[in-house]
């Protein structure tokens, strides 16, 4: 099991930044997929972006491209997601997750381990 703790959120103006961190411990890998959801008021969980064990792929949701850049540091058993130009509907809590698997994925399921959130919050 891995633990993840994110952190970084908060309330910024539309057309801001804010970076936000996810740091694994506990059985952490660099053979873990890892990936960012958020979840709206009244709204389901939904995919963000994802970042393949070896940083090599990265994949993203429409609504968010360009804007967002997920990364990661094995060494430093770190992710981060980089978020530009941020909009009023980018308002959400964020989770990181981690899925044990070589090639990225959006699927919800396929990911085990979750943190508790961090919540983004962009006024317009």
């Amino acid at each position: 099991q891995v633990q993840l703790v994110e952190s970084g959120g908060g309330l910024v103006q539309a057309g801001g930044s804010l970076r936000l961190s996810c740091a694994a411990s506990g059985r952490t890998s660099s053979t873990y997929v890892m990936g960012w959801f958020r979840q709206a008021p009244g709204k389901e969980r939904e995919f963000v972006a994802a970042i393949s064990w070896n940083g090599g792929a990265t994949g993203y949701t429409d609504s968010v491209k360009g804007r967002f850049t997920i990364s990661r540091d094995n060494a430093k058993n770190m992710v981060a997601l980089q978020m530009n130009n941020l909009k009023p509907e980018d308002t959400a809590v964020y989770y990181c997750a981690a899925a044990t698997r070589f090639t990225w994925t959006t699927r919800y399921n396929d990911y085990g381990d979750w943190g508790q959130g961090t919540q983004v919050t962009v006024s317009s």
